[in-house]
């Protein structure tokens, strides 16, 4: 039997937290805002969780995704206009079991922790071969190595690439919580290849055709 955790929960709009990544937000809305506050009383842990439709302004369970990523707030900013910045640290992936009311006015969910499946250490050289891959793949798309990226040369465990690579990839939304929710390390870093695969062969094919 798993434990379950009961914490309140952070929607998310347009944007995919994975384990390990660590990531500013912006929070305005009064439920979000109440959930951050609640957990900076106790061990500073929250689910964040993206939102199907990032239009939709008060989400309910239906709203959102059955993964997300149990998180802790690093820092808690309040800013003059209401809002709040908070710079969240991903720690583990969850799957949510049911959402619970409460009377506080915030989302409450009741989640287990979800480990990698599918480990073994013929994984290492393959995770590692991506790294180079996703680095071409940065300089051909011209993009900024940004901290998280630098961090990448020193990281060793395939399941820590798998998530790096993941939240850096410039892909949409649906797809990055397609990689979220694959448990199977294995298949999951077979799934960021062949995205890489595809996207360097369209920039490649596009340079060509300017070029």
């Amino acid at each position: 039997m798993k434990a379950t955790l009961l914490k309140p929960l952070l929607p998310l709009r347009d944007i995919v937290i994975f384990p390990s990544m660590v990531i500013p937000l912006f929070v305005g809305r009064e439920k979000s805002i109440k959930a951050l506050q609640e957990v900076m009383k106790s061990d500073k842990s929250i689910v964040l969780v993206t939102q199907k439709n990032s239009e939709v302004d008060d989400p309910t369970a239906r709203d959102l995704f059955q993964f997300g990523c149990l998180s802790k707030v690093l820092q808690l900013l309040k800013l003059p206009d209401g809002t709040v910045k908070v710079l969240v640290e991903g720690e583990k992936r969850v799957k949510i079991l049911k959402h619970v009311d409460n009377e506080k006015d915030f989302l409450n969910c009741e989640a287990e922790i979800v480990n990698d499946q599918n480990i073994s250490k013929d994984l290492d050289q393959f995770a590692n071969g991506l790294i180079k891959k996703f680095e071409r793949l940065q300089v051909l798309s011209k993009k900024d190595f940004n901290e998280s990226m630098r961090n990448l040369k020193v990281i060793k465990d395939p399941s820590q690439i798998a998530n790096n690579i993941s939240s850096n990839l410039n892909i949409p939304i649906f797809d990055k919580q397609a990689l979220l929710e694959t448990t199977d390390l294995k298949k999951r870093l077979e799934k960021i290849h062949s995205i890489i695969e595809k996207e360097t062969s369209v920039i490649s094919v596009e340079k060509k055709i300017r070029g």
